[in-house]
Parts: structure tokens; C-alpha cells; sequence
């Protein structure tokens, strides 16, 4: 089987960090039979590659070909306007693609076209599966159905879509439960969960030294995402405010990066949190390792990479009540799910795992249900079902004809 890969969250030379767990999903996808896979991984146009223009010269400084773990990748550039980009994107990034996608069809002629996210890319790979006569299968991923249909004609326009593929997936049941309440056909709609390289998250081999190399010598907690209003970091200070003794270490920069740390100050724990900035993904297993739990005070969210990266770890967690969340931390050994997104209820929340922590193999075990694997078997079954499906037809319509003739 040939398979297409589109999205825009796919990462790249410039930005490192940018959906890598859809380059583990979609790696794990071609290692699942050995399909062969190209990946189509469209960067909005920008002009100036000066770093003063901050994440737009990010757009402009990234490649234009690339490879990256062995699958041969493209960043066709489509262009977004402001203000009215929201219902223009799909569009605009279908016509952009339309050349490029044609390109690589001659000499990889791609049997299906696996798309990331459902709005903007979603809808345009539809688009593309009508212009070049090909099945789409589109995956749900967290604010493309919490958050983006609640503007009238995205929601339109991601129904459309889901009709016009040959099937979707949803990385956690409250994501499929959501997209049906929308109007999906529920039969067009499976769960396939994220996995976790389980290899290099995993529990340190000397907890103890680590600990010690981090001069951490008391309750630790560990709050992991981009410095965002989104991930809840907040929370998470203002909750430590009511934890005397224990310490906060907060990985991940941003744009929320001077705020959180005036709010640090004001509420008097700035000697107790420690801003790690950017760390890459190969220092943060040693974090959460050392970690007694980790927080996730996200306001919305498919399944975070943080709380099975946690698990796979053997530190459990204090989790918001959130879309996937639930379906995670749903037993003693993966740690607490809070009652509501608040202050009081993750510091409590904190406090009472603190005082009872599991038994940090058992939830490593309970992490080791995260594989990457067999995330990579399922997601190729439905793509393989969705080739046959668009195969069948066009066998019996050529049967027929035989006959007639």
C-alpha cells in the first residue's frame, strides 16, 4: 500500500517540536507492514526569515524537501489571510496543494490519503481525495472538534468532510462521542489512541542519584506543555501556594513565560518553581523520573503526549477532568483525576496523591498499554479497509463491463 500523509503539525528542521507524536504514529504506520509512505506537510507562506518576526519567520526558514526517519517529506508553502483565514484555509490549502500533491503522484502513485487534524488540513485533504479520485481517512486530534466547530461554518464544513471520507479516527472516545454529537455517522467513526516510545520513557535506573544530581530533596511536581493559557501552568502555581514544602518544575517556554513568572512571585513560591525552559525530548524522561507526579491542568484535550509519557515513566498523575483525560486516569495506579479545572481542586488533588503515592512499577505496567505498535496495526487496518472499499467498486464496475461486452 501506498500511503499519503498530510498535515500541517507534522515536524520539521525549524520546528522540532511541532506534532511529534504524528511522526511517531505515521513511522510506526509504515513499520506496521512496510507500506511505503510520503509524507505532504504544508507550511503557511511568510516572507521574511528574520528571527524578530518570532514564529512566522519559523514558516519561512523551513525546508522546502526534507527526510526525516526514513520517509521522504514535502513543505509546499499555502498562503492564509487574516481575519477571514478561519473559513478560507481549507480552501486555500487545497489549491496550493494541488501541484505539489500532483508532483509527487508521478512517480508515487498513493492508494489513500492519511490526513492529521480536521480543520484545516481535514478538510482539504477531502478536497484533494475528490480531485485526485483517491480515499481519505482523517484523524480527530483534540481543538479540531472541542473547539473549532463551535464557528458555524467550520462545523459545516468538518461534517462535509467527514462524509466525503472513507473513515475516521479519534485519538480517545470523548473526541468520537463529540464529533457524533456533531453529525457524524458513528459507523465512519473508531478510536485509535496515541502511543508512547516506550523505550525511551521509562522509569531512570537510579532514582535515587537522579534526585540527588537535581538537588531535589523533598515532594516534587512536575507541570510539562508550551507556556500557553491552554495547559494550565497557572493552575498549577496557584496550587502550589497551598503545598508548603514541595516543588514545582515547569518544562516548556512560551509566550505566558514572564507572566507565569510574576505570578510565581506574587503568590510567593518563586523560590519553590523552578522555569526549565525548552527541554528536548530526549532530557525529559529524566524529569519526569525524578518527579513524584506530574500535573496536566489543560482546559482541553484529545489524549496529551504528557500523561502517557508520565505513565510510561512510572509517575503518576493529578489530571483536569478533560476530553481524553477521563479515559486515562481511570485507575489508582495512573494517579488522581481532579473533580473540576480549579485551584483548590488540583491542590487538593496534589495533597492527597502525595500522601499515598502508587507503587511507580505498577504504573509503569499500567503506561506499557500506550504502544506505539499497535497504534501504528490499527491505523493501518483502516487504512487498508479504506483502499478496499474504494478498490471494490471500481472491480465490479469493470466486471460488469466484461460482461457487457
Amino acid at each position: 500500500m501506498k500511503i499519503l500523509v498530510l498535515s500541517t503539525l507534522y515536524p520539521n528542521a525549524v520546528q522540532r517540536r511541532h506534532g511529534i507524536f504524528i511522526e511517531h504514529r505515521v513511522a510506526h504506520l509504515q513499520a506496521a507492514a512496510g507500506d511505503e509512505v510520503r509524507v505532504v506537510a504544508p507550511v503557511p507562506w511568510f516572507p521574511f526569515k528574520n528571527p524578530r518576526f518570532g514564529a512566522y519567520a519559523d514558516h519561512a526558514r523551513a525546508p522546502r524537501n526534507a527526510e526525516r526517519r526514513g520517509l521522504p517529506i514535502v513543505h509546499p508553502r499555502f498562503p492564509t489571510i487574516p481575519k477571514v483565514g478561519m473559513t478560507a484555509a481549507p480552501w486555500l490549502m487545497a489549491a496550493a496543494l494541488a501541484r505539489p500533491i500532483a508532483a509527487v503522484r508521478r512517480d508515487f502513485d498513493f492508494d489513500v490519503i492519511d490526513s492529521y487534524y480536521l480543520y484545516p488540513d481535514g478538510v482539504a485533504a477531502a478536497l484533494l481525495g475528490r480531485w485526485f479520485d483517491r480515499p481519505v481517512v482523517m484523524s480527530a486530534l483534540g481543538t479540531d472538534v472541542s473547539l473549532i466547530p463551535e464557528w458555524r461554518l467550520p462545523r459545516a464544513m468538518i461534517l462535509d468532510a467527514v462524509e466525503r471520507a472513507a473513515h475516521v479516527t479519534a485519538v480517545c472516545g470523548a473526541l468520537r462521542d463529540g464529533l457524533i454529537d456533531l453529525g457524524a455517522d458513528p459507523a465512519k467513526v473508531s478510536v485509535v489512541e496515541h502511543g508512547v516510545d516506550l523505550d525511551l520513557f521509562r522509569p531512570p535506573a537510579d532514582r535515587a542519584a537522579l534526585r540527588r544530581e537535581m538537588a531535589l530533596d523533598g515532594p516534587t511536581l512536575l507541570s510539562v506543555g508550551h507556556l500557553i493559557d491552554r495547559k494550565g501552568h497557572d493552575f498549577a502555581i496557584r496550587a502550589l501556594a497551598e503545598l508548603p514544602g514541595v516543588t514545582l518544575l515547569i518544562a516548556g517556554d512560551g509566550p505566558r513565560d514572564a507572566a507565569l513568572r510574576a505570578l510565581a512571585k506574587a503568590q510567593g513560591v518563586e523560590d519553590r518553581v523552578r522555569f526549565l525552559g525548552h527541554v528536548d525530548q530526549h532530557r525529559l524522561p529524566a524529569l519526569y523520573g525524578a518527579a513524584d507526579a506530574t500535573l496536566s491542568c489543560s482546559d482541553r484535550e484529545g489524549i496529551a503526549n504528557v500523561l502517557l509519557e508520565s505513565l510510561a515513566c512510572g509517575t503518576p498523575l493529578v489530571a483536569t477532568p478533560v476530553w481524553g483525560s477521563p479515559e486515562v486516569v481511570r485507575v489508582a495506579e495512573a494517579g488522581l483525576l481532579v473533580a473540576e479545572r480549579s485551584d483548590a481542586a488540583i491542590a487538593q488533588g496534589a495533597a492527597t496523591l502525595l500522601a499515598n503515592l502508587p507503587d511507580r512499577a505498577a504504573t509503569r505496567r499500567f503506561g506499557e498499554r500506550y504502544d506505539w505498535a499497535e497504534t501504528g496495526r490499527q491505523h493501518r487496518a483502516i487504512l487498508a479497509g479504506a483502499v478496499a472499499k474504494y478498490c471494490l467498486p471500481r472491480s465490479v464496475g469493470q466486471h460488469d463491463a466484461r460482461l457487457r461486452a
